[in-house]
């Protein structure tokens, strides 16, 4: 069973662009790169330019591999497969975290998202993301909403239970 990137933190980001991948996240992104060993520096795929355009999406290689596969099920000449393969192969870059935990922003991604002095790395199980502190918050409040939709004695994690029962959620 392989980790999954859990928990959030905030990190500076230099003039450069270098910012600090989590130490957890390391070795989640470690684990999922075919390629790594002891003593080698993982690679990772980041997407950007998704709906909402509001983060960068990170994932292994691994997971990105189970990215592509899904997509290449639909059928070929589809619209939808046309626009996931256009979305994930040209908007996404390969990155590497370097000897320092460190992986580089490059310019275009960091203006895309508003990201300057800090980076809020967000864990979301099969990926990460990355956000400006101000817009991750932002998007918390609507998941706050949501929650507060809910019946007082609702359990949000029962629509899980629907799952195993082979219902929807």
């Amino acid at each position: 069973m392989l980790r999954r990137f859990r928990g959030e933190s905030v990190h500076k980001v230099d003039q450069k662009g270098r910012v600090s991948v989590p130490a957890p996240f390391r070795r989640v992104l470690e684990e999922g790169d075919p390629d790594w060993s002891s003593g080698q520096n993982p690679t990772l795929v980041l997407i950007y330019g998704g709906p909402g355009g509001k983060c960068l999406e990170g994932y292994t290689i691994e997971g990105i591999a189970r990215l592509d596969e899904k997509v290449s099920r639909l059928p070929t000449f589809s619209k939808a497969r046309k626009a996931l393969e256009r979305w994930l192969n040209t908007q996404s870059v390969y990155a590497q975290v370097d000897e320092n935990g460190r992986i580089v922003l490059p310019a275009r991604l960091r203006e895309m998202i508003g990201v300057d002095a800090e980076a809020l790395f967000a864990g979301m199980g099969d990926r990460f993301q990355i956000w400006t502190p101000d817009a991750y918050a932002e998007d918390m409040a609507g998941l706050d909403d949501w929650r507060a939709g809910l019946a007082e004695d609702e359990d949000p994690f029962a629509q899980l239970d629907a799952l195993d029962a082979g219902g929807g959620a």
